[in-house]
């Protein structure tokens, strides 16, 4: 295969999944089911981009990163239901103070867990920089531990996720159902990629890791320390898995201790396609996921997990370091 078809194949595999569905399935059922596939995307991408932003800028295989999420998942439903037994905002007619209590747990799941990021990177991963098969078993351990905690705090049993009332039931869109809240995910998921695309390409901040990543010791020369930004770095992945569990658990209406373990296996998956340390390859590759995923569930139920391994051994086959190597 010549180098021009391995710069194009890519594209045209994207344009494939979009695409190809349109020759078995409604018109109706399709423009639904890629609705619902975009917002699977951007959740995933939630979670997939602070792994892939943990591993791209400190070399850190965290495998503790779907407790982090299941973390983020029980703090936004215990914050939501304080909030909204103090103010009763979630069951407002308002929209707008829906919107409100909704960020407001996940501004708080974010903030807690990323200083549950800051114990975890401080006490576990710091001494094994370098290392990742040391790093493997440690998060592994830290996983077990963080989900024990969680069925200390809530308990083992499931619990039923509280939604805001105005972002239940679908619109009527010109004969087409839209559900409501994943047309949400798919905003605050634009958002927060592009938020985290200007700090990490246009900012001091954003330059300053970058460079640790490729030349650290020419950072702490300059009088930065470097280990500070690693740690915030790990911080920000830390509340990107808590903001995802939070909407995740909100998109499924239910929790339980060991939620993280199954999405995290979408989480690398995606990461893995879109290249690890890349923002814009967390994107398209958590896209390309939620997408095949509806489609394929939707037509044949069974092969649904499978064709995402398969699309994760087609574009590794054609770029083995994934879509975007180069970054964010």
């Amino acid at each position: 295969m010549n180098s021009p078809w391995k710069r194009w194949l890519p594209t045209l595999i994207v344009l494939a999944i979009f695409l190809l569905p349109l020759l078995l399935i409604s018109p109706k059922t399709y423009i639904t089911l890629t609705i619902s596939g975009l917002a699977m995307g951007m959740l995933l991408f939630l979670v997939a981009s602070g792994f892939s932003l943990i591993f791209g800028f400190l070399s850190v295989l965290n495998l503790a990163h779907g407790a982090l999420f299941t973390w983020g998942a029980y703090i936004g439903f215990t914050s939501f239901s304080l909030i909204n037994q103090w103010t009763g905002w979630g069951g407002s007619d308002s929209i707008f103070l829906n919107i409100i209590i909704f960020l407001l747990a996940l501004i708080i799941a974010g903030l807690l867990v990323a200083l549950l990021g800051i114990i975890t990177e401080r006490i576990v991963i710091r001494p094994v920089y370098g290392s990742h098969l040391f790093q493997i078993f440690i998060t592994v351990g830290a996983m077990i531990v963080m989900e024990e905690l969680i069925r200390i705090v809530w308990g083992p049993n499931d619990e039923v996720m509280p939604v805001p009332i105005k972002f239940m039931g679908s619109w009527d869109l010109f004969d087409v159902v839209v559900s409501k809240y994943p047309l949400i995910a798919i905003v605050i998921g634009l958002i927060l990629y592009l938020t985290l695309f200007m700090i990490l390409r246009k900012t001091k901040i954003g330059t300053i890791v970058r460079a640790g990543v490729e030349n650290p010791e020419m950072v702490q020369v300059m009088g930065h320390n470097i280990y500070r930004y690693f740690t915030g770095v790990f911080a920000a992945g830390s509340a990107l898995a808590a903001i995802g569990g939070g909407m995740w658990a909100t998109f499924v209406k239910s929790i339980h201790p060991a939620m993280g373990g199954e999405v995290i296996v979408f989480a690398l998956i995606v990461a893995i396609i879109g290249g690890l340390g890349s923002m814009t390859g967390s994107v398209v590759g958590a896209l390309l996921v939620g997408l095949s995923y509806n489609y394929v569930a939707y037509l044949v139920p069974k092969a649904a997990l499978g064709i995402t391994m398969l699309l994760l051994v087609i574009i590794l086959s054609i770029r083995p370091t994934g879509l975007f190597p180069e970054g964010t």
